[in-house]
């Protein structure tokens, strides 16, 4: 009887052991995640200001005042832009935040403390002011630019190359003056190392050019 108990009680010591072990490893906190260091000049996504250009659809709100709201308004190729009570106002070289703003200082002469928001509906900034991107890009496409657009910026726009790109041998073609000016860039070192060297303020109309790789 007294090795019954003694048998027993071991046997209640060792499944303490055990469930002690296996609730300890289950709590146990799980191995931080590795989080890749950037560097501190490493550009953010894109977040660059938008102007408008001549063709834009807008859509102007005026809270309070439905009649004063517009949708679908085209900006006119000479840059300007026709609203109720402001037949005329330039719109184009301005950001929507300070369009709006001109606006209701505008409308200030008919209605008390207007409140004033501009939504650009649709891009269809003059080609001159586009980033084009040809070639081995993901995406190929035409983009309006915007302040401070950088080469990554325009990358992840275009969701990077293909497997076929020869990303070290890009080109950018750019207009200065009455010619054209080839700057090359070393895109695959941008993309997959992180060499924020190559990531070159962009310019209105500037063509960037991915060619195939041929190994």
């Amino acid at each position: 009887m007294v090795g019954v108990v003694i048998m027993r009680v071991f046997g209640a010591f060792a499944l303490a052991a055990l469930l002690f072990t296996v609730v300890g490893c289950s709590s146990a906190p799980a191995p931080a995640p590795v989080v890749p260091i950037m560097p501190a000049d490493a550009p953010n996504a894109p977040n660059s200001i938008y102007r408008i250009g001549p063709g834009d659809n807008l859509q102007v709100f005026v809270y309070g005042s439905p009649e004063l709201s517009v949708g679908g308004t085209p900006v006119r190729p000479d840059g300007r832009l026709a609203l109720p009570l402001v037949p005329d106002i330039q719109a184009a070289g301005k950001t929507p935040t300070e369009l709006a703003h001109d606006i209701a200082e505008l409308l200030k002469k008919f209605i008390q403390d207007p409140n004033v928001s501009v939504i650009v509906h649709s891009f269809n900034s003059t080609f001159d002011r586009q980033i084009k991107v040809v070639g081995e890009a993901s995406q190929p496409i035409a983009l309006p630019y915007s302040d401070h657009m950088t080469l990554l910026d325009v990358m992840i726009m275009t969701k990077g190359v293909t497997k076929f790109a020869a990303g070290n041998s890009a080109v950018v073609v750019r207009r200065v003056g009455d010619h054209q000016e080839t700057i090359h860039v070393r895109l695959a070192d941008l993309l997959k190392n992180g060499d924020v060297t190559q990531n070159i303020e962009m310019q209105p109309g500037d063509t960037l050019i991915i060619p195939q790789s041929y190994f």
